[in-house]
């Protein structure tokens, strides 16, 4: 991967971590997939790996993410799923060839072939999406506390009660900025 691009946001669930290419949604966005070759590096890294992509492919991938961060986010706020959403990630789901198998640890695994396309993976995020925005899954949708994020992810914790999309990099700078605010408030605790 090259380094003159952001890092990828991996999380544990396939749907969520896909609308995390794009993150900053309400500031100055970041496009962590800005040419084809990155959508081949994250799908990858997630497991969907393909040979090639194009930009005709690429512009599917972002129609379907921004489809999915619609309709999390309307989950997550307990909002009717945008119809349009709704339409697109069904669409996606059912055009692609991939088969879920059992892996050695008792988990589902997707497997594409070897002439498999962005499209097939495509496939398998949208059948993700489903599962997850159904509440198939053990957790909740919900929405990143950071005002410029406000990016949808999947709760799992004990407690159901996260904030943030990521810690290390939306908690840790919603935690420093609390810090400063602190410390501008009571100058002599620098003391």
């Amino acid at each position: 991967m090259c380094a003159a691009f952001p890092d990828f946001r991996l999380g544990a669930v396939l749907a969520t971590s896909f609308t995390g290419t794009l993150s900053e949604r309400h500031s100055t966005a970041v496009e962590r997939i800005p040419v084809p070759q990155r959508l081949v590096d994250w799908l990858a890294v997630n497991g969907l790996a393909v040979d090639s992509c194009t930009l005709a492919q690429l512009d599917l991938a972002r129609e379907l993410r921004e489809s999915i961060h619609a309709a999390a986010t309307a989950a997550a706020i307990q909002d009717a799923l945008p119809a349009a959403a709704v339409r697109a990630i069904n669409d996606f789901s059912v055009q692609g060839r991939a088969a879920a198998t059992l892996t050695p640890e008792g988990k589902r695994q997707w497997r594409l072939s070897p002439a498999s396309r962005v499209e097939d993976a495509l496939s398998v995020i949208a059948a993700d999406a489903v599962s997850v925005i159904a509440g198939e899954r053990d957790g909740r949708l919900a929405l990143c506390a950071s005002p410029t994020c406000r990016a949808a992810f999947f709760d799992t914790s004990q407690s159901r009660s996260r904030k943030w999309c990521d810690m290390n990099t939306c908690g840790n700078r919603q935690k420093k900025a609390r810090f400063h605010a602190n410390q501008r408030k009571s100058p002599s605790s620098a003391e």
